[in-house]
């Protein structure tokens, strides 16, 4: 299992990425990427303070991913953003989607999945059937999210992924411990979504396993 989406102190988290590590390591997860929220001011901080310390965390059993989550930007900002964290080393760049529960810029789902160097549009909201078609031809994943708020959509999205043959993957956007899941209750939580439990091993397992090669 994998948890791709996961927020650490150095933005608005609560565990420092080594507790991330271990907690993740205990609950039976392959991989966990720490992908905290950034833009312009604190892209280049974020991800050298995560990549200086990928060694050690990966002590712990588990593979860590130094991301990041590009953040309630202007949406004309977000290919240089994008490209300029890839060229400091993230290994997963993801773009904070129009989520109904946040004030995210009109536009955003769109400059994210028309950008080579975004890998997962996070939690897009109502995003469009155009928009879906775009990150199914451009190999953009999209979102199914554990966290309240943004899994209001989590039936939207899946709906129109499948119709636009648009592959999905699941993020817990853990901002605390008690936002950690269980293996088992992140794929419940992407059936209850509307996919089927076959589907839902997909999103959670061989989707992300595919991302990460």
């Amino acid at each position: 299992m994998y948890d791709l989406h996961v927020h650490s102190v150095l933005s608005d988290g609560e565990l420092l990425p080594a507790e991330i590590a271990r907690r993740y390591a205990v609950k039976g997860f392959r991989a966990v990427a720490i992908t905290d929220h950034a833009d312009s001011s604190n892209l280049e901080w974020i991800l050298s303070s995560l990549l200086q310390a990928v060694e050690e965390l990966e002590a712990h059993g588990i593979r860590v991913l130094a991301g990041i989550e590009l953040t309630h930007l202007p949406p004309a900002s977000i290919p240089e953003l994008a490209a300029r964290a890839k060229s400091l080393g993230a290994e997963l760049v993801l773009v904070h989607g129009e989520s109904i529960a946040e004030p995210v810029a009109q536009g955003t789902n769109r400059a994210a999945v028309e950008c080579e160097h975004v890998d997962v549009l996070a939690h897009p909201g109502l995003i469009t059937e155009e928009e879906a078609e775009l990150a199914a031809e451009n190999g953009i994943l999209l979102e199914l999210s554990l966290r309240r708020g943004h899994c209001l959509c989590n039936g939207h999205v899946a709906a129109l992924a499948r119709e636009a043959g648009a592959k999905l993957i699941a993020g817990s956007d853990a901002h605390s411990p008690e936002d950690i899941p269980l293996p088992e209750q992140m794929l419940r939580a992407v059936m209850g979504a509307g996919l089927s439990r076959s589907e839902s091993e997909m999103v959670v397992n061989v989707n992300p396993e595919a991302l990460l090669k």
